[in-house]
């Protein structure tokens, strides 16, 4: 990590200049003695930070070539077991590429961060290895996390086990890649717009993102405070049940977590079942102007399998919904500019665990060369600073402020049904575009599939993806949506839809499905 430099004349004055602040140069030089004491305080904190600072630990860890990753979907394999015993004991995890695991190396999907080797794992991969999990890699993820397609990661597309000419999904597109093609028993994934549940849609996996703050962010590469969070990806309901049990609770570091924060046993709680649970079939969720009608008539067949296993099964609306998408669009736009970009992923002003060697490694690789960011989140910097200098915050703090209407809305009709269930996207997995192919066939597709994942992010109730079935040799995902923090009743609509079907289809080809 380097050291902060003194500032010679140049340097202040250049401050001075980009604030506009009308200093002489004369006057800069008054300046300076104070600026260059107080800048002392600096170096303090880093002799403090570094007598404190853990050693990186020595992992095993290899790259493969192309020939021995499938999909494309490892950024590096590990093999790392900490404990024989616990709920995972020999099961094998892959580990999303914007979450660190100490001592293996961490890029989240960019060229902005290669070279980077986190010194301390995140909460929810110490959790993992505590349960008796082993580690088996690092999948890859879209980079910086802002694709819901797989098609931005420095190191190449993820193919589809379904069809390797589709998208994956995206942001977590390695983690369902190798999940589906049968390659590790669960992943973690992370969603701010839907990137967890959008690739379980795309592979025909269950992807859980649970209730904003129930599980520990700590030491996943943030986007944007309000919106962030992790959780996993796995074939069944009750792998995704028993991985949740095992990263919830409070970790003391992540101040998106309330203080009196409750998990729950939630593989315990599907043994409770679902009948007699009520149903609300969320109006608005289908018929989008980008729906397809095969996914809307899968979705709508796998409720009326739901009613058929005893579940009080309704139509609701709630037309704010329709409104989520654009309140995303400005807090996901200018807070992941101001936080992502502008003050080096973490941002600044609230309370916890920071990574000051990931900030100061990745502040120097995007300044050295911000060309090297993908279309996206150049889409996102154009956009964003735009209207940072045009409102400076302003349409963000009012997307702030109308996000509690939001929730209320889903709230009055959790007040009269126990979940809302609709597609969890609106079309199947596309056909992943060329990379040096039109910039709008890039923004399109990577942003396309947004309308019913992104609000949830934006409120933080917890959303489950689950396989509804297959339309024309594709997955389709259906989404169940419940109360904030009641995630157990979430999962127990989702294994009793499960059961119903007696279990969900895997690909032809992987070891999966040929088990």
């Amino acid at each position: 990590m380097a050291s902060l430099p003194l500032p010679d004349h140049d340097a202040l004055t250049s401050v001075a200049s980009g604030y506009g602040l009308g200093l002489s140069a004369d006057e800069v030089a008054e300046y300076a003695p104070a600026v260059e004491g107080l800048l002392g305080s600096w170096h303090v904190v880093e002799e403090l930070y570094a007598a404190e600072a853990p050693e990186v630990p020595q992992r095993a860890w290899t790259r493969p070539d192309r020939a021995d990753n499938p999909y494309n979907a490892w950024y590096v394999q590990t093999s790392i077991t900490e404990s024989s015993t616990g709920p995972l004991a020999g099961r094998t995890v892959a580990v999303k590429d914007n979450t660190a695991v100490a001592g293996v190396p961490m890029t989240n999907g960019s060229a902005t961060l290669e070279g980077f080797v986190p010194s301390t794992d995140a909460t929810i991969v110490r959790r993992l290895l505590d349960a008796g999990a082993t580690i088996t890699g690092k999948a890859v993820c879209e980079d910086l996390c802002f694709s819901g397609a797989s098609i931005t990661a420095n190191t190449g597309d993820v193919e589809n086990p379904w069809d390797p000419s589709r998208t994956a999904g995206g942001s977590s597109s390695g983690s369902a890649a190798l999940v589906a093609g049968g390659r590790v028993d669960m992943a973690t994934g992370g969603d701010q717009g839907g990137s967890i549940r959008i690739p379980a849609a795309n592979s025909g996996l269950v992807g859980h993102k649970p209730t904003w703050g129930l599980v520990p962010y700590t030491g996943a590469f943030p986007i944007e405070f309000t919106i962030d969070h992790v959780g996993p990806i796995t074939r069944t309901v009750g792998d995704a049940a028993l991985m949740l049990s095992v990263i919830a609770g409070r970790d003391g570091h992540d101040p998106r977590q309330p203080a009196d924060l409750r998990p729950e046993d939630y593989l315990g709680a599907l043994e409770q079942g679902a009948r007699g649970l009520r149903v609300g079939v969320l109006r608005e969720g289908f018929g989008l102007p980008e729906s397809e009608t095969e996914v809307d008539d899968t979705v709508r067949a796998a409720t009326r399998t739901l009613a058929e296993a005893g579940l009080d099964v309704r139509e609701v609306s709630v037309p704010w919904h329709l409104h989520g998408p654009k309140i995303w669009d400005v807090i996901a736009t200018e807070g992941a500019t101001a936080q992502m970009i502008e003050t080096f992923g973490y941002g600044l002003n609230w309370k916890g665990r920071y990574d000051p060697e990931l900030m100061d490694h990745y502040g120097r690789r995007w300044n050295d060369d911000p060309t090297a960011f993908s279309r996206t989140v150049k889409f996102v910097l154009l956009a964003g600073r735009h209207a940072l200098d045009s409102t400076h915050g302003r349409h963000y703090a009012m997307a702030q402020n109308l996000a509690p209407k939001l929730a209320a809305a889903y709230d009055d009709a959790l007040a009269d049904v126990d979940v809302l269930v609709m597609p969890t996207l609106p079309q199947r997995a596309t056909v992943r575009p060329d990379r040096d192919g039109p910039v709008l066939d890039t923004l399109g597709r990577a942003l396309e599939m947004l309308a019913n994942t992104a609000p949830f992010d934006v409120t933080g109730h917890p959303a489950c993806s689950v396989p509804a079935g297959l339309a024309d040799g594709l997955p389709v995902g259906m989404m169940i949506v419940g109360r904030q923090f009641d995630d157990a009743t979430v999962l127990r609509v989702a294994h009793a839809f499960e059961q119903a079907v007696g279990g969900f289809p895997a690909p032809a080809s992987t070891p999966a499905a040929m088990a």
